[in-house]
């Protein structure tokens, strides 16, 4: 049966966010816990101040970001410890999806797992392990 991509539309920052929370709850436990209670922040893009700290050419190089202190740093934190969050980039995401055969899911884990995973020094067969732990689409 063919679609009728006549009446589909992009999905949104909403549509984004949903999909996160469940690629989030797909991972394994012990990454969650790594960065604890997080709020996913979705953005059509990056931030001028973003772009400028990371020395982009454009706001499509990049899909997400991880900003924020480790879980144990921000339990010993004396003060107001800086706030964690993951931010998602719609726009780079879905022009990423355009551009490869992967199922949108995937990318935002991916983007997920990647972005906690450099935060906290992972290495990248350690990120493919967990990439691997589930097939979460």
């Amino acid at each position: 049966m063919a679609i009728d991509w006549s009446r589909t539309e992009a999905p949104s920052l909403d549509d984004i966010e949903r999909i996160a929370r469940a690629a989030f709850a797909s991972l394994p436990e012990e990454f969650r816990g790594l960065c604890g209670e997080v709020p996913f922040v979705v953005q059509d893009f990056p931030d001028d101040d973003v772009i400028t700290e990371l020395d982009l050419e454009t706001e499509f190089d990049i899909l997400g970001l991880f900003q924020g202190a480790a879980l144990a740093a921000r339990d010993s934190a004396n003060g107001r410890p800086e706030p964690t969050l993951i931010f998602l980039y719609r726009r780079p995401i879905l022009d990423y999806w355009a551009e490869h055969r992967i199922r949108l899911g995937y990318i935002v884990r991916h983007v997920l797992i990647h972005e906690i995973g450099h935060h906290f020094g992972l290495s990248d067969e350690d990120m493919a392990e967990i990439e691997a732990s589930d097939s979460y689409s």
